[in-house]
């Protein structure tokens, strides 16, 4: 193996190889836009962000306050793997309250995001060479998730015609000899769509007639619109369910998940977790539990209503302004939407957005290989004003290049 094997286009100046797997987990692409919108704000323009996949809400006053009173009290050392027991009951109590579901503490492992339960359910499950069934497009860390632990991503090209989600006949159209598993998210980044429960359970009951594993990330679970949320759990005890606090409890940096692992399990996880991380952040444990006070929980539920005032808004909006959304939303708070009308390139389109209207968006290279060039992301995750100045920005432009493409 080259001691110089190139890295992000460049040559390593390190007289050791790295190792194979680091060639397979690819960079997020976005961030070059990233960089030139930074660099345009800096330049004194207004750059609108629907690129950012993260709530422009913050955490509530009452999970601050426990935060506070968690590191006036000292609480800094260690959990044990699983987490505060406090914690996991509240997560299992809330199952039970929002999802009508008995879930055992004992089966919740806290960890430090979804990124962590991803990492975990990834390595209890993925052997080396194993394939493990995914959406394309689809989010790019669950992909490399599996390489990282030498799994291969078998990818499944979706369109509008099943809402860019797996199906049941899909999955048994693709699994082959080596396909392990399956990974889905519902809803979904980057698509915002849901699998219907009943296809879910299609799904689920396909997997383990090929005696596979099933992991689902419900990450975006508690911001669903037009029905209410029903958790994969309902569909059986032997799949593993990831979540997290980052996307409905508005705590993206604090770093903090779960997963839910059938029983048997929970010894697995729980020794994986202590050599892997040892226990996800104690303070924002502590916080975390008042999350599920009366207060915070009233204060999640009108957030999630704005979200879905967002969506009623700009998935209309952007088809009116020529940027056409395929699929509606039913969940998260992304759009993804066809620019094929305006160019062959969604790259160059999202770049061209930013630089001539300042608006910034994601291109779909970095969401799979499927149509990448087709759609772009935007996040509308920022408020109802900036949304609205974004469209009548896009409105403005789209009809002065019609025609033009490339």
């Amino acid at each position: 193996m080259a001691a110089d094997r190139a890295y992000n286009g460049g040559p390593m100046d390190i007289r050791y190889p790295l190792a194979r797997r680091t060639a397979l987990i690819e960079p997020f692409h976005v961030m070059e836009l990233t960089k030139r919108a930074a660099a345009l704000e800096a330049a004194g323009h207004p750059v609108i962000h629907l690129n950012i996949g993260e709530p422009d809400f913050t955490a509530p006053a009452p999970v601050v306050a426990a935060l506070g009173r968690a590191a006036r009290a000292g609480h800094t050392q260690y959990t044990t793997a699983t987490g505060l027991a406090a914690l996991r009951e509240a997560i299992a109590r809330d199952y039970g309250e929002r999802y009508q579901l008995d879930i055992a503490p004992s089966r919740i492992i806290v960890t430090a995001g979804a990124s962590a339960a991803l990492s975990l359910a990834c390595c209890a499950l993925v052997d080396p060479g194993a394939s493990v069934l995914m959406t394309d497009p689809g989010y790019p860390c669950n992909r490399h998730f599996v390489s990282a632990f030498d799994g291969v991503p078998q990818l499944v090209a979706v369109g509008p015609e099943t809402r860019f989600q797996l199906t049941g006949a899909l999955l048994d159209r693709h699994w082959r000899a080596g396909t392990r598993g399956v990974l889905i998210a519902s809803p979904a980044n980057p698509t915002g769509t849901s699998i219907p429960f009943d296809e879910l359970g299609r799904i689920i009951e396909a997997v383990r007639v090929h005696r596979g594993f099933t992991i689902v990330d419900e990450i975006y679970l508690g911001l669903s619109y037009d029905d209410a949320p029903r958790s994969a759990l309902a569909h059986g005890d032997d799949l593993v369910i990831t979540n997290s606090f980052s996307k409905y409890f508005h705590m993206t940096g604090w770093r903090l998940g779960w997963l839910v692992v059938p029983e048997a399990l929970t010894p697995v996880f729980e020794k994986l977790a202590q050599n892997l991380y040892i226990c996800a952040s104690t303070l924002a444990q502590h916080a975390a539990i008042a999350c599920f006070e009366p207060a915070s929980l009233a204060e999640y539920g009108q957030r999630r209503n704005e979200f879905r005032r967002r969506r009623d808004y700009i998935v209309p909006a952007l088809r009116s302004a020529g940027l056409p959304v395929p699929v509606t939303p039913d969940g998260a708070f992304y759009a993804w939407a066809d620019c094929s009308a305006h160019s062959d390139d969604s790259w160059q389109f999202a770049l061209e957005l930013l630089e001539r209207i300042h608006v910034s968006v994601v291109p779909g290279r970095d969401f799979g290989q499927h149509d990448p060039a087709r759609y772009l992301r935007l996040s509308y995750a920022t408020s109802m004003e900036r949304l609205q100045e974004a469209v009548l920005r896009i409105a403005r432009y789209l009809p002065g290049r019609a025609g033009q493409r490339g």
